[in-house]
C-alpha cells in the first residue's frame, strides 16, 4: 500500500508510466500482425525480421534524441510530444500499401517509443524520495506488460476482421490518445525546474506533488546537485562521462544491464510466440490465445515486482532471475526438442520463464539504469544507455527469425540459455546495489 503522503507522487509516477504502454502496446501489436502481414507482403523470415526490427532503429535515435530534447524543454512537454508522434504514426502504420511504408512509420513510431523508454522512468525517479524510489519506477515496466497484455486481447479479437493487421495498428492511437490527456495533468520535474535556476517555479511543482511539508529541505537537495551556472549541451555531457573513470564504467555496467536485459530470450517469446508455438503444430487461433496467456503472467509477476524491489534490493533480484533464466531456457530447449520433457509441457515452462523475466530483468533494469548516474550527466547516461538497449533490440528482433528458421529450437534456446548464464556472472562481480544511490 501507499502512504497518503504519497499519494499524489503515485498518481503522476503511474500517468507517467503510460509511456511504457506504449512500448509494450506496440511490440505486442505487431506479433499479432505476423500471421498476416507475412502472406500479405509476401516476406522471407529476414524481410519479417527487418519490418519487425526497424521500429527499434527508430528507438536508438529516439532515445538519444529525446535525452537532447528533455533537457531543453523539460520532462511534461517531452511527454506529449513522444504520444503525438505516436499516435500519427500508428494511424499511418495502418494505412500501408507497401512493405516501403510500413517500415518508414515504424522507425517514426519507434522514435516516439525510445523518447518515452527513458522520459517515463526519468520523470518517475526525479519526483519520487529515496524509500519509494525503486516501487515507482518500476510501474513504468508494469505500464509496459499492461500493454502487452492490452496489445494480445486486442490482437485475438481483431484477428476475425477482414482489416486485422491494419486495425491492430491503428488500435495504437488508444494508448496513446490516453497518454497525451494524462500527460497535462503532470506538474514539470521540480528538479528539472531546480536545476535550470528557476528555483520558485519549482517550489510551486513541489508543493504539487508532497504538499508543503519538508519542501525547503527538499529544494535545497536538489540544489546541492545543480551544476553551477553551467550551460551544457550533448557534447560536453557525453565528454564529462568520459573524462573520469568512475563515470565511464558506471556507462558500460548501465550498457550491458540495457543490452542483456534484451538478449536473454523473452524478447524473442514476447514478439514471435506464434513463430515459435507454429514448430510444436499450434494454429493461430491458439498462439493467440497463448499470448493471452503470456501476457497474464507477465502481469502478475511484475505485479509482485513492485512489491520486492524496494525491499529485496536490485542486485539480488536481476542475479536470481538471470539464474533462474538460464535453467528455464535450457528446459525449454529439451521440451521443444520432446526427447527428455513432452512437448506438452512447452506451454507452461514459457510461462514460467516469462514470470521470472517480469519479476526481475524486465522492470529492474530499469531502475538500475535510472539510478546509477549521477545528476550532472544522467541524461545522457541513460540515453546512451537506452540507445544500447534498442540497438539490442533491433538485432534479437531481426536475428531471431532467421535464427529460428536456420536452427532447431533447442539450438537457439539453449543460445540464450548460455547468454543468461554468462549475465549471472556479470552480475554477480560487477554491478553494485543502486537501492541506496541519492538521485
Amino acid at each position: 500500500m501507499i502512504e497518503a503522503k504519497y499519494r499524489n507522487i503515485f498518481i503522476y509516477s503511474l500517468i507517467a508510466s503510460l509511456g511504457g504502454l506504449l512500448f509494450g502496446f506496440d511490440i505486442a501489436i505487431f506479433s499479432g500482425t505476423i500471421p498476416f502481414i507475412t502472406p500479405f507482403f509476401n516476406l522471407s523470415p529476414g524481410e519479417l525480421g527487418w519490418v519487425a526490427s526497424c521500429l527499434y532503429v527508430g528507438c536508438a535515435v529516439g532515445s538519444i534524441g529525446f535525452g537532447k530534447i528533455t533537457e531543453h524543454i523539460g520532462r511534461k512537454n517531452s511527454l506529449v510530444l513522444v504520444s503525438i508522434v505516436f499516435i500519427v504514426s500508428s494511424i499511418l502504420m495502418g494505412m500501408a500499401n507497401t512493405v516501403g511504408e510500413l517500415i518508414l512509420w515504424r522507425i517514426i513510431a519507434g522514435i516516439s517509443v525510445g523518447g518515452a523508454s527513458i522520459l517515463s522512468p526519468l520523470y518517475i525517479a526525479e519526483i519520487s524520495p529515496q524509500q519509494i524510489r525503486g516501487k515507482m519506477v518500476t510501474l513504468n515496466q508494469l505500464a509496459i506488460v499492461i500493454g502487452i497484455l492490452m496489445a494480445y486481447n486486442s490482437n485475438y479479437f481483431l484477428s476475425h476482421l477482414e482489416l486485422n493487421w491494419r486495425l491492430m495498428f491503428i488500435s495504437g492511437c488508444l494508448p496513446a490518445g490516453l497518454f497525451i490527456i494524462g500527460a497535462f495533468f503532470l506538474p514539470e520535474s521540480p528538479k528539472w525546474l531546480i536545476y535550470k535556476g528557476k528555483i520558485e517555479k519549482g517550489r510551486e511543482e513541489l508543493i504539487k506533488i508532497m504538499g508543503n511539508g519538508n519542501v525547503d529541505e527538499e529544494i535545497q537537495a536538489m540544489q546541492s546537485l545543480r551544476e553551477p551556472e553551467q550551460k551544457r549541451d550533448i557534447r560536453k555531457s557525453v565528454l564529462l562521462i568520459f573524462s573520469k573513470k568512475s563515470y565511464l564504467l558506471l556507462l558500460v555496467i548501465a550498457i550491458v544491464v540495457a543490452i542483456f536485459q534484451q538478449i536473454s530470450g523473452a524478447n524473442a517469446v514476447l514478439f514471435y510466440a506464434p513463430i515459435i508455438f507454429d514448430k510444436v503444430g499450434m494454429n493461430v487461433n491458439n498462439q493467440l490465445i497463448v499470448q493471452i496467456f503470456i501476457g497474464s503472467v507477465n502481469l502478475v509477476f511484475t505485479l509482485l515486482a513492485i512489491r520486492l524491489v524496494d525491499r529485496v534490493g536490485r542486485k539480488k533480484l536481476m542475479v536470481t532471475g538471470a539464474g533462474l533464466m538460464a535453467i528455464l531456457l535450457v528446459l525449454i530447449g529439451l521440451s521443444f526438442q520432446g526427447t527428455y520433457i513432452p512437448q506438452s509441457l512447452a506451454s507452461a515452462l514459457v510461462l514460467l520463464f516469462i514470470g521470472t523475466y517480469a519479476a526481475t530483468l524486465a522492470p529492474v533494469t530499469w531502475v538500475i539504469i535510472s539510478e546509477i548516474f549521477p545528476m550532472e550527466i544522467r541524461e545522457q547516461g541513460m540515453a546512451i544507455a537506452s540507445a544500447f538497449l534498442w540497438a539490442a533490440c533491433f538485432g534479437i528482433t531481426y536475428i531471431f527469425p532467421i535464427m529460428i528458421d536456420q536452427l532447431s529450437a533447442f539450438q537457439s534456446f539453449l543460445t540464450f540459455a548460455g547468454l543468461c548464464a554468462f549475465y549471472f556472472l556479470f552480475l554477480i562481480t560487477v554491478v553494485p546495489e543502486t537501492k541506496n544511490n541519492k538521485v
